[in-house]
């Protein structure tokens, strides 16, 4: 079987990745937690990173007035359909070995990845955003506005006396390498029909 091939139909099926280990990290850091408070992210639920600590971040933003983090969100049935689908689309152009269409594969896949980051953004700005008016306790921003707890979508954000991370976990990775081997897939294809 040729490079091109292989590195098509093996790229594509490290996406099934995403269907065993979690995709993203959030991890909120404070001094009245020796132990941080987590949240896993999967393409279809959220899990704690301790037992326990998603009860005990919606209970931390009822007294801020935050929505409490659902056990489900409607993209949880749509994500896992489009990775299976982009998983037999991966493998089975890579069986074609038309090398063009491994170029078309990844195009889509980014473009997709791109919507569901920003899908997942929009998530969390309602979430940090759309308080209650009936929260407990109310803090605002230096100019008077009602302040945010928008957890960042990559990397480390200071909330009030948190600290809040977010970081990709192994089903990001898994993904990324899969995107990556079939980007190469497509120039080792180039170069094989270039051979011929």
């Amino acid at each position: 079987m040729k490079k091109s091939k292989l590195l098509m139909i093996i790229g594509s099926f490290l996406l099934l990745g995403l269907f065993v280990f979690p995709l993203w990290n959030i991890t909120l850091e404070a001094p009245q937690y020796p132990i941080p408070l987590g949240m896993d992210i999967h393409i279809n639920k959220f899990t704690d990173t301790h037992e326990f600590d998603i009860k005990n971040i919606n209970l931390m933003n009822h007294y801020v007035g935050m929505q409490y983090i659902p056990e489900t969100i409607p993209e949880f049935k749509i994500f896992p359909i489009v990775i299976g689908i982009m998983v037999f689309f991966g493998i089975t152009i890579g069986f074609m070995g038309k090398y063009k269409l491994y170029m078309t594969w990844f195009v889509l896949m980014s473009l997709l990845g791109i919507a569901g980051m920003y899908d997942f953004y929009l998530w969390e700005y309602d979430y940090g955003h759309n308080l209650s008016p009936e929260a407990i306790m109310k803090f605002t921003n230096p100019d008077g506005s009602v302040m945010g707890f928008q957890p960042p979508l990559f990397g480390s954000k200071d909330i009030l006396n948190f600290t809040a991370h977010s970081y990709p976990l192994a089903g990001a990775w898994f993904m990324f390498t899969g995107m990556l081997m079939t980007f190469i897939a497509f120039f080792v294809g180039k170069r094989e029909a270039k051979k011929k």
